[in-house]
């Protein structure tokens, strides 16, 4: 005779049977795996771990992490995973996470300051073994309870790993082919104020057009989200005035497309009226009509850099990855150069 629910699979653990057979509290139980808010002594963990393996507990994939000492993940969090840089980003660091043992766990912050905090929050509370963080917050204050961390595309506070481009080196770059065209009216359609790596694209075009005698004056500059719809309204700003830019560096791609479909709207022929460079070289700096010469930023070498950072074996020091111009037709060039 078999008894209703013998063949049943065994009731999950919960924190509080944890909690009983370490002896201590459920709060206490909360405490150890999420690494806080407040300390618990040495001994008091260890009992903690020890009935959390015994029972098999599984909170986020906690026993596990137990077990092996790690839970073979990373996690990521990016501002705008739709924007195409920070999408090719996470997808090229999904792929050599893959290729190295480890799954990749990806937030979403959709521009959003808190949003990117409760991610970071979720993330940190998987165990995970690293964090990557393309924070929205300058100068970034995020605590990550003892989670190795890097920040791609910010400087940080002394203590923090960050892996950045040469955003002044690139933008230095596109001036200087701007003015190579004989533009001597370049405009930067730049990032919102404050964000990380818009203000080093807006100090390198301001620096390289002070070297040439070019005017940086204020109509020459306008910022916008980094959207399509940003670009756009940015570009009609631009072209509104009484006097054209000749050119415009635009600090990222997915900002170009707009500003050509606001040239477009005004009859401005791109490059004869007006030469654009961008900055990121994603696909949507190859596919846009015409393409775009780009400052390109290289998402392979900064995916091995920051996840080497955060899984290494070694410790990894702050550095400076270098860009480079990827010539198309937007600029003026008579012929694809790449």
């Amino acid at each position: 005779m078999t008894l209703p629910h013998e063949n049943a699979a065994p009731r999950p653990a919960t924190r509080t049977d944890v909690a009983k057979m370490a002896g201590v509290s459920a709060a206490v139980v909360s405490y150890v795996v999420n690494n806080g808010p407040r300390p618990v002594a040495a001994s008091t963990r260890e009992r903690v771990e020890a009935a959390m393996a015994q029972l098999d507990y599984r909170p986020n994939a906690v026993a596990r992490a137990l077990k092996l000492r790690r839970a073979q993940a990373v996690g990521v969090v990016v501002p705008d995973v739709s924007n195409t840089f920070f999408g090719a980003l996470a997808r090229e660091l999904s792929n050599q996470a893959f290729e190295t043992g480890y799954a990749l766990l990806l937030g979403d912050a959709d521009n959003d300051i808190e949003r990117e905090r409760a991610q970071i929050e979720s993330l940190v509370s998987h165990q995970i073994d690293g964090l990557i963080i393309t924070s929205l917050e300058p100068g970034s204050v995020i605590d990550a309870r003892g989670t190795r961390t890097v920040f791609l595309g910010q400087r940080t506070r002394p203590g923090q790993t960050s892996i950045i481009v040469d955003n002044v080196g690139g933008a230095r770059m596109a001036v200087e082919h701007l003015a190579g065209h004989g533009r001597r009216r370049i405009a930067h359609l730049g990032g919102l104020e404050g964000l990380p790596g818009a203000e080093e694209r807006v100090r390198g075009w301001h620096d390289q057009c002070a070297e040439l005698g070019l005017d940086t004056d204020d109509g020459l500059l306008v910022r916008s989200e980094f959207t399509r719809a940003g670009g756009l309204e940015a570009g009609r700003t631009l072209f509104a005035g009484a006097q054209h830019p000749d050119a415009v560096f635009v600090a990222s791609d997915v900002q170009a497309l707009g500003l050509l479909a606001a040239a477009r709207e005004r009859g401005i022929r791109v490059p004869e009226d007006l030469a654009v460079i961008s900055f990121d070289g994603t696909d949507d700096a190859v596919f846009s009509d015409p393409p775009l010469t780009a400052v390109e930023q290289p998402i392979a070498a900064l995916a091995a850099a920051a996840l080497d950072a955060v899984v290494g074996s070694q410790q990894v020091e702050s550095s400076i990855v270098p860009v480079s111009l990827v010539i198309r037709s937007s600029c003026g060039c008579a012929h694809d150069q790449q």
